[in-house]
């Protein structure tokens, strides 16, 4: 029996040997296989973050797109009204033009004057509005987006006036002559449509509304207005190249209302400043001259 029972004791341990070895060979198998899938964990949460930053990054760029086109659109439509009130302001300006001329030509054939003298009095006269037109267009189109609250351009006996809110171009105390960041917007666009005008001079009026200025620096509200149009003009000069002969610099204090002053709303309304272009007269003085 011993004989037997040894066998079976070695068969046994034999067998148990061989189960051992095939689990560790399983074991290092599973551990290979397990960092391999660590492996590509890593790599997938890498290639997930690169992802995310990258669609972080689009959704910046499509929400700076989207502002972008807001901003063109907005223009856009800005455009299309300038656009209609340019097209009136040219049938109200040929209109005049066609008024004044016939005017002009029926009074000079009833003095017997000559067809030339009549052509080159018409012909200054349309030369005149030619201008008046140019410069409008010009401001128009470089100012379009400001309400016309803040900024109003108009032609008045054949006068361009540009009139320009203060809350646009100096600090919030109506006292103040200091002229704002956001004055350089609207005074740079100013300045471009301007330049593009370079024989057109202009004259550039402060006005104020009733309450007395408080006596420290300045005397009075003349001197307020006078102080805000000059900052204006020392800006167009310093920062825009505008030639200082072309400009000048006038205060009217109070004294010239668009509003009543015995509301805030009409106090704010006087508060202004108007840019007059002033009218190129040369050609009709010679012609009257002549006569």
């Amino acid at each position: 029996m011993r004989p037997l029972y040894f066998h079976l004791v070695i068969f046994s341990l034999a067998v148990l040997s061989c189960v051992s070895c095939v689990s560790t060979g399983k074991f290092k198998a599973m551990q290979q296989e397990a960092q391999k899938y660590d492996t590509l964990y890593t790599w997938s949460m890498r290639t997930l973050k690169t992802c995310q930053d990258a669609n972080n990054d689009l959704n910046k760029q499509k929400a700076s797109l989207q502002n972008q086109t807001n901003e063109m659109n907005t223009l856009l439509t800005s455009t299309k009204e300038n656009n209609t009130e340019l097209r009136k302001q040219l049938r109200d300006i040929a209109a005049i033009s066609s008024t004044q001329a016939e005017s002009i030509r029926k009074s000079f054939d009833n003095m017997g004057a000559k067809d030339i003298y009549i052509q080159d009095l018409q012909s200054a006269v349309r030369h005149l509005d030619s201008v008046n037109l140019a410069v409008v267009m010009n401001l128009k189109a470089a100012l379009g987006g400001f309400g016309d609250q803040d900024v109003n351009i108009k032609i008045g006996k054949g006068i361009v006036y540009v009139d320009l809110s203060d809350k646009i171009l100096f600090d919030s105390d109506s006292n103040s002559y200091t002229l704002a960041d956001q004055a350089k917007k609207v005074l740079g666009r100013m300045a471009r449509a301007l330049n593009d005008q370079p024989d057109v001079e202009f004259m550039v009026e402060g006005h104020t509304d009733s309450i007395p200025y408080p006596q420290d620096l300045l005397k009075d509200n003349w001197d307020l207005s006078v102080k805000r149009a000059t900052s204006i003009v020392r800006m167009l000069q310093n920062e825009y190249n505008i030639s200082p002969v072309r400009m000048t610099a006038a205060g009217r204090s109070e004294y010239v209302t668009v509003a009543p002053n015995d509301t805030a709303e009409g106090r704010a309304a006087n508060r202004r400043t108007r840019i007059v272009i002033l009218p190129q007269m040369d050609s009709l003085l010679k012609l009257l001259v002549r006569r």
